[in-house]
């Protein structure tokens, strides 16, 4: 009887002690997506027009009977954080695709406090941008491009320190661009084109990693301001801006420069023309008057394209030009020139120069000899480059009054019809 209850005994101890190693054990579980996350994704979908998620679309594969990070094949647009410390992973990007959806940004995404990229570009987002995006403290992108945003700029986007990208262009956004945006120190692109945006351009000069500006088509005014001296790309087209351009000769990187169809006036300096690395140069549509001559020739300038046509350009067509070695494309048209075509142009058309836009001048005299070459039977033709210019500008385009010649038949006074192009003014024989 003893030996029977000592053996119960044991066994209950036994079981206890397993027990006890059972419950301090800690339980290995796969990590889940948190909660208040999939909240988010749940909003965003049904802040959306289901007639628009069409089947393929990123949307469509968001199925909620399974946790976002955890199951293959599901919640295409999405990345998440994998914790190692087995905490609950969140999502840290979302990148939707062009399908066109068709709803509200939910005010419930400033809530994906772990978010570093946001872009649902190219959709029909509509609606103001939530004031909840200010919450989005780790966020690096955020493209919400080619939508119908309404409403100003959220002023919370200041607080976002860690921005690079910020593409909020193609939208429906008005307002002022807010003054304390330079702020964002970290920002390398910053795209606000196409908006109705209106008032001053900030001094944007804190924004020193910025290499891309554009906030072409808005309605800003005033001067060109201080600009990030390592700017690369920068377009301010279709404004109305006015004054002079000066601030854009310290930008020694500039790659591309538009700067059409506003109210600049005044000079165009050499020292834009003759920028180190600049390939394109659009100062058409504005109110220029005078082009600085470029003292000497420069082969190390990467001019290539320049565009200053519909000014108010007036004198000797600029000679200087053809100090530029590596220019191409260049189009003089609708200004106040005046006098004769200079020969050096008709030699650079017979090498370098692919295309030359002089319509709509006030030009006179003969054509330089170079312009034309002659074909195997003595007639005289154009050379290839003046036939390889686009339609909508192209030198042998008819209007309704004058002409001007082109090139001259060999020993005759008639013209070959595809030797001339028209203009109002220009009485070039």
């Amino acid at each position: 009887m003893a030996k029977q209850l000592h053996s119960l005994l044991s066994s209950c101890l036994l079981l206890g002690t397993l027990s006890m190693v059972l419950v301090h054990t800690p339980a290995q579980v796969h990590s889940i997506t948190l909660e208040s996350d999939i909240e988010v994704l749940q909003a965003l979908k049904q802040g959306i027009d289901p007639v628009s998620i069409v089947r393929n679309s990123y949307l469509h594969s968001w199925d909620f009977a399974f946790d976002p990070c955890e199951d293959a094949g599901l919640f295409q647009g999405i990345l998440c954080t994998f914790p190692t410390d087995k905490s609950a992973n969140r999502i840290m990007a979302i990148d939707l695709d062009p399908a066109g959806y068709d709803g509200f940004l939910t005010p419930m995404i400033g809530n994906l406090t772990e978010l570093t990229s946001l872009s649902i570009s190219r959709n029909n987002f509509r609606g103001p941008i939530p004031e909840t995006i200010a919450n989005l403290q780790r966020l690096t992108r955020l493209s919400l491009s080619q939508n119908l945003f309404s409403g100003r700029i959220p002023r919370g986007i200041i607080d976002l320190k860690h921005l690079e990208i910020l593409d909020l262009s193609q939208n429906h956004l008005s307002g002022k661009i807010p003054a304390d945006i330079t702020a964002l120190r970290s920002l390398v692109q910053l795209i606000l084109s196409n908006n109705a945006l209106s008032g001053k351009i900030p001094d944007l000069s804190g924004l020193w990693q910025l290499n891309t500006l554009d906030l072409s088509s808005n309605n800003l005014d005033g001067n060109v301001p201080v600009l990030p001296i390592n700017l690369r790309k920068l377009s301010l087209s279709h404004n109305v801006l006015s004054g002079h351009i000066s601030p854009v000769i310290v930008l020694q990187r500039l790659t591309a420069l538009d700067l059409s169809d506003n109210r600049l006036s005044g000079l165009v300096r050499q020292e834009v023309l003759t920028l180190p690395v600049v390939v394109r140069i659009n100062i058409s549509n504005n109110q220029f008057t005078e082009m600085e001559a470029i003292p000497y020739p420069r082969e190390d300038l990467q001019l290539r394209v320049l565009d200053a046509h519909a000014n108010r350009l007036r004198g000797r067509l600029p000679i200087s030009l053809v100090n530029i070695a590596n220019l191409s494309s260049i189009d003089l048209s609708h200004n106040q020139f005046s006098g004769r075509i200079p020969s050096e142009y008709g030699a650079k058309l017979g090498s370098s120069w692919k295309s030359l836009f002089l319509e709509d001048n006030f030009l006179i005299g003969n054509l330089p000899a170079t312009v034309c070459r002659r074909d195997s039977g003595g007639q005289s033709q154009p050379r290839p480059q003046l036939l390889k210019v686009p339609t909508k500008h192209s030198v042998l385009q008819r209007r309704a009054k004058g002409k001007l010649r082109l090139c001259w038949a060999a020993r005759s006074q008639h013209l070959r019809r595809y030797c001339e192009f028209t203009t109002d003014r220009n009485k070039v024989q």
